[in-house]
């Protein structure tokens, strides 16, 4: 079977991410790891915390070969401005998005089987004047319009999302039975598809406290949530639900579910952070090819002191060889992988 050839986007550039991406290139990997980087600001980080890395440029085409702990292959790709760490600037922002397109544009042609990113500054991007709310929404624009569901998971829990960016106030109206519908097809598509479960235990979050109270304390649980349920699980999927949130989390509930959904970006994220930050991989589902990434920001007040926790990408990197592995295996039988129908 052949190696997976994974990409590894540094990220804000005043951030962590290239010292991150440093750490990564010293480790043993069953892949070939590609960072896409500027070339000074990777080599420039690498003297200021003291990390011997040994550069060499990667050309689109290159032959596949096993990552050499202490070896760094760069797909270069130049800043506007000279960056330095902790001091954000707004005229990068493009050239964070470059490093997702040269990504993506890999993906497309088979180049890379996934991506792994490191952390992005949203604010400078948004200061740019470029719209953007986020890696998951800006990957699913660029598949194509694709619908991404947002997922962090470690070794023992999977969360994903129903709604991810929203302010709270909108939740509500954002959850609709054709997105609810879509969400937990998707979901349920990829845990089968990408994480080989042959029939995923899913356990669906009310929105409400208490889920809802028999229609007490709001009624999104009886006129959204349980129909969509009620029809899914008569299609054969394995839907538990709607819980209260409050105990969906607890070890007696967890285990009778390979994944939980929740309904909006803090009903559920803070629960898997707090278990098990630095530790946890952000997945994003329904998009025609693997990215996952780091739990946590850009860590600005860390950057260029050696001392960022490089965990969370350990795993991702981890995370996104096995999840190509299994996709490489499939594709003896089934070249080509289409998301079920919306």
């Amino acid at each position: 079977m052949p190696l997976p050839r994974l990409i590894l986007t540094s990220g804000e550039p005043a951030g962590i991410g290239p010292e991150l991406c440093l750490a990564a290139a010293a480790r043993q990997w069953s892949c070939d790891l590609i960072v896409a980087c500027d070339q000074a600001l990777i080599e420039q980080r690498a003297r200021q915390v003291h990390a011997d890395i040994r550069f060499a440029p990667y050309t689109p085409g290159a032959a596949r070969q096993e990552h050499v702990p202490g070896t760094m292959r760069l797909l270069h790709s130049p800043l506007a401005n000279a960056a330095y760490p902790g001091r954000l600037d707004a005229s990068n922002a493009h050239y964070v998005l470059q490093l997702l397109d040269a990504a993506i544009d890999g993906c497309s042609r088979r180049e890379f089987d996934a991506i792994v990113t490191a952390p992005v500054q949203k604010s400078v991007i948004n200061d740019a004047g470029i719209a953007f709310s986020g890696h998951t929404e800006y990957l699913a624009e660029r598949a194509g319009g694709a619908h991404p569901v947002m997922m962090l998971a470690t070794k023992k829990l999977r969360v994903a999302l129903a709604t991810t960016h929203l302010p709270l106030s909108t939740v509500s109206g954002a959850i609709t039975a054709e997105l609810l519908e879509r969400v937990l097809i998707i979901l349920d598509h990829d845990l089968r598809d990408r994480f080989a479960l042959p029939a995923p235990r899913i356990l669906v979050c009310g929105l409400n406290p208490h889920a809802g109270e028999s229609g007490h304390l709001g009624r999104e649980e009886i006129e959204v949530i349980e129909p969509v349920l009620r029809r899914l699980c008569k299609s054969g999927m394995r839907l538990i639900g709607p819980a209260p949130a409050d105990t969906a989390f607890t070890p007696h509930m967890l285990a009778q579910a390979d994944a939980v959904l929740a309904m909006y970006h803090d009903q559920g994220l803070p629960v898997i952070k707090y278990a098990d930050f630095g530790a946890a991989v952000n997945v994003t589902l329904g998009l025609p090819f693997i990215r996952t990434s780091v739990d946590h920001g850009t860590a600005l007040d860390l950057a260029g002191t050696g001392k960022a926790d490089p965990g969370s990408l350990y795993a991702a990197i981890e995370m996104a060889i096995e999840m190509a592995a299994k996709a490489r295996r499939r594709q003896r039988t089934a070249p080509d992988r289409t998301l079920p129908a919306r």
